[in-house]
């Protein structure tokens, strides 16, 4: 570990924290690796145990590292960051990572409409929709559990969904390619929620289950809506980023 400077006008922690930042970052430290105690960083920077502690506490705020009671602090898993300027499904969006995508299909059935999409799809409240729920998978770890409802009055053809093994079929190729129904923008909302105790199973998580909550209506060129996608990604594995300009 490289020394701090005590005559250097920068806080101690936040050398400590830069420090230890670095070794994370470089792949030094790497994911799942146990840090030393707050002890053995006093020791090993010869600080107290409140700058020790000051300086994991941003280390924990940046989400670089996590507590485990009665087992120590670990170095965090590394996010998977998605980019939200052009709207993909989950199988394209992986790929341009260089990630493999695969899903679980949880639940897949024709069901009665939740108000959220009567006036959306153009359909009355006892027209069935397609019901679809995928637990969806990065490199074979659980990233995320995405519950679709699909206008089937839009086109019947969706109806071939449910014949359909959609543990390995990606559905925005299957709507652009088999379908030619070709989705031209969504509009979204995001936010912080916890997963239930059913999702945090599926999802293999645990605690409060932070998560972050996506509600995506999709439309095709003609405005008519698609589909109605509620999904809850792990927060402790994903993150989103935006790019703003005037």
């Amino acid at each position: 570990m490289k020394a701090v400077n005590k005559d250097s006008p920068v806080p101690l922690y936040y050398q400590i924290y830069k420090n230890i930042k670095k070794k994370i970052t470089d792949g030094e430290l790497e994911a799942g690796e146990i840090l030393p105690s707050e002890f053995e960083y006093c020791d090993i920077f010869s600080v107290s145990r409140l700058t020790v502690r000051k300086a994991l506490e941003e280390l924990y705020r940046e989400g670089l590292i996590v507590r485990s009671r009665g087992r120590g602090t670990f170095v965090s898993e590394r996010k998977r960051e998605e980019i939200l300027t052009k709207l993909k499904g989950f199988t394209e969006e992986l790929k341009s990572r260089g990630q493999k995508p695969s899903s679980r299909t949880l639940e897949k059935a024709l069901v009665e409409p939740p108000i959220e999409v009567i006036d959306k799809f153009g359909i009355t409240e006892d027209t069935p929709v397609l019901f679809l729920k995928r637990l969806r998978l990065a490199d074979n770890i659980p990233m995320a559990i995405e519950s679709g409802y699909y206008n089937v009055s839009l086109d019947p053809r969706i109806l071939k969904i449910m014949n359909l093994d959609m543990d390995n079929h990606s559905l925005y190729s299957f709507f652009k390619n088999d379908l030619e129904l070709k989705m031209k923008y969504a509009d979204e909302t995001i936010e912080i929620t916890h997963a239930s105790e059913e999702d945090k199973k599926h999802l293999q998580i645990s605690g409060n289950g932070e998560s972050i909550l996506r509600k995506r209506f999709s439309y095709l060129s003609d405005d008519r809506c698609l589909e109605y996608v509620i999904s809850i990604y792990r927060g402790d594995l994903y993150k989103l980023k935006v790019r703003l300009g005037l």
